[in-house]
């Protein structure tokens, strides 16, 4: 039966969304679900089969996909942050990477029993993490502020770095097999390095001289890629990818220009290219492997897991401020991902077009060590973390936006209910009383780019947006939409429904549920506290539950919060109807009336208590922050 090029094509995109989404539900790095979804359609079942449905059309569109993969991942690299980053990274990305690249080197060469040359290539690709296997990791590991910052900045780095080495070794052994000399390889590197920097010069100009319109930039940023790497390669064989990445690292240091809406552009389009490619490129392999590789592979990979990455580590880190735990952990996560298996695929491709020995042996080997150091770390990094003690806590901790009398009375009860809460804010006043109050701060504004760097987030998972600055706090929302997901930022409101006409509204897809009930906003929230009304925290239970608790208190109190019998926050917003339960925990705006009548011994709350049966009902003034808490 011939099926339509069409319905093909479409189906890849879903299975590719498919693994992404079910790569986000589990949380783990979507690549081992895209290359086992290709294993799966292409050699085990025999459904799709990319050579046969593209035909001569394969080999352009992974390189133009590898193209704009490695732009994007270069264009990500900052210059003027690599002396700020920690020794620890330094070393990982300089001579860490050499050490790495050699030895995986020799234990291709020793156990795989490949060529130096298609050696070398393996070690420059499988010496690179990248951010889009590190980061997803991270969230499921949770280590200390120090590893994650450490993993991170590495992956981030040492992504265009590694490849970079990988096209320059490529070039190399392409020269060699054509019989250029070392001549027609410089030439050859001079015109990808400078055709990639006339275009990000030429694309950088356009851009601050604004002669591109907004809606037509990320359009213009495409194309200028894809026919710089076509150009390049068109007049030096093989330097579109070092032209690329070239263009990527230079765009991407150049003062004064904008670039956030292109990197946001390249990030998405990247999601849908390496979902679609990596399901291909599984396809394509066959299966069983050739004898022998797959006992070569899985040799290569436990050497890479326990001897390479644990040296390396070890060299790198050496008289760095890391403890051993820290390093011990380090030296264990080291995933490999989208540079390694994409631009393997390619170099695999062409070098078997060129007859060179060994070149088939390339892409197993970059995939069963893809899979086997994900596979492997996701399952045992976080159990390793808390036995060397240098895991986080639980993402169950509240970042607050805002610092005055409003924002630090929320902050404090949430403390006293024993969360991790970080207030941020650029006002010092606000601070320096918060720090006083024995907060744990941030002086800064929390969707800045300083923020993005120094901002610690480890154990944060809620984002509460309460400045006094209503577009403030949109933006910011919106920025930590990212990185804790909707349904766990909100916003107080500064404005009722009744106020918020047509004029003066926000888009609201800009806007995230907003706090407590329908009438609250800042100014109200500000004026009840300085008429006397206080955060009371009671246990509920079930002789004492909600209802009880209403009648007690006065039908005006606002519910703020919930916290369950798991110890999970339950944020109280206009938009869910939230209703505690026996065994809660509740966090209630009082009138004053009711704050008096508690002062000395809760007594009129405690006869409520009696009558209604129960012992164990819990209440306290949280108004204020707990002494606690540790300032920074």
């Amino acid at each position: 039966m011939v099926v339509d090029l069409g319905l093909m094509l479409a189906g890849v995109l879903m299975v590719g969304f498919l693994a992404q989404w079910l790569a986000w539900k589990l949380k783990l790095p979507a690549i081992v679900f895209l290359l086992l979804a290709g294993l799966v359609l292409g050699p085990i079942l025999g459904v799709l089969d990319p050579d046969r449905m593209l035909g001569d059309l394969l080999f352009p569109m992974v390189s133009l996909a590898v193209a704009l993969i490695l732009f994007e991942g270069s264009l990500t690299l900052r210059l003027h942050e690599l002396p700020g980053i920690g020794r620890a990274v330094r070393g990982l990305v300089s001579y860490g990477a050499v050490a790495a690249l050699l030895l995986l080197a020799l234990a291709a060469r020793l156990v795989a029993g490949v060529d130096w040359a298609i050696a070398f290539l393996f070690g420059a690709l499988a010496c690179v993490t990248g951010p889009t296997v590190v980061i997803p990791m991270l969230r499921t590991l949770r280590p200390n502020a120090r590893i994650a910052n450490t993993l991170r900045w590495e992956g981030i780095v040492i992504d265009p770095l590694g490849a970079l080495f990988a096209v320059l070794i490529f070039e190399a052994i392409v020269s060699h097999q054509e019989g250029h000399t070392l001549t027609v390889f410089s030439a050859t590197v001079a015109s990808g390095v400078a055709i990639g920097a006339f275009a990000a010069w030429l694309m950088a100009l356009l851009l601050r001289r604004q002669l591109i319109p907004e809606f037509l930039q990320n359009y213009a940023v495409l194309s200028v890629v894809l026919l710089a790497f076509s150009i390049s390669n068109t007049l030096t064989h093989e330097s579109g990818l070092l032209a690329v990445t070239i263009m990527g690292i230079v765009l991407g240091n150049v003062r004064d220009i904008h670039i956030d809406d292109i990197l946001d552009f390249k990030e998405n389009l990247t999601t849908v290219l390496v979902s679609v490619l990596f399901v291909l490129l599984a396809a394509r392999l066959h299966w069983p492997l050739p004898e022998g590789m797959l006992a070569a592979g899985v040799g290569v990979f436990l050497l890479a897991q326990f001897v390479v990455r644990p040296l390396t580590v070890a060299l790198a880190t050496w008289g760095s401020a890391l403890s051993w735990r820290e390093r011990a952990l380090i030296g264990w996560v080291a995933p490999r991902g989208i540079v390694a298996a994409s631009v393997s695929a390619l170099f695999a491709l062409r070098l078997d077009e060129l007859g060179v020995a060994g070149a088939e042996a390339l892409v197993p080997l970059v995939f069963i060590l893809i899979i086997g150091t994900v596979v492997l770390q996701s399952t045992t990094a976080r159990p390793l973390a808390r036995w060397l003690r240098v895991a986080e806590p639980e993402p169950n901790g509240v970042l607050v936006y805002g610092s005055d009398e409003v924002a630090r009375t929320v902050a404090g009860a949430l403390l006293a209910a024993g969360f991790r809460v970080t207030l941020a804010d650029d006002d010092w006043d606000g601070i320096r009383v918060a720090r006083m109050q024995g907060m744990n701060t941030f002086f800064g504004n929390p969707a800045s780019p300083y923020a993005e760097r120094y901002l610690d987030l480890s154990g944060l998972g809620c984002f509460l947006a309460m400045s006094t600055h209503r577009e403030r706090n949109t933006l910011a929302s919106v920025r930590y939409r990212q990185e804790f997901g909707r349904r766990n930022v909100y916003r107080l409101r500064h404005l009722t429904p009744q106020e918020n006409t047509e004029r003066a509204a926000l888009p609201g897809s800009v806007l995230a549920p907003p706090l407590f009930d329908e009438e609250m906003t800042h100014a109200r929230f500000a004026h009840m506290l300085a008429a006397g009304w206080r955060v009371k925290s009671t246990k509920l239970s079930d002789s004492f539950g909600w209802p009880q608790f209403v009648a007690q208190n006065g039908a005006t109190s606002v519910l703020l919060f919930g916290v369950d019998e798991k110890g999970g926050l339950r944020v109280a917003t206009s938009r869910i109807d939230l209703q505690p339960k026996p065994g809660w925990t509740v966090l209630v705006l009082v009138p004053p009336k009711v704050d008096e009548a508690g002062v000395g011994g809760t007594d009129a709350e405690a006869a409520g208590a009696d009558a209604a049966g129960t012992q164990d009902t819990h209440h306290a003034d949280v108004g204020q922050a707990s002494p606690a808490s540790t300032a920074t």
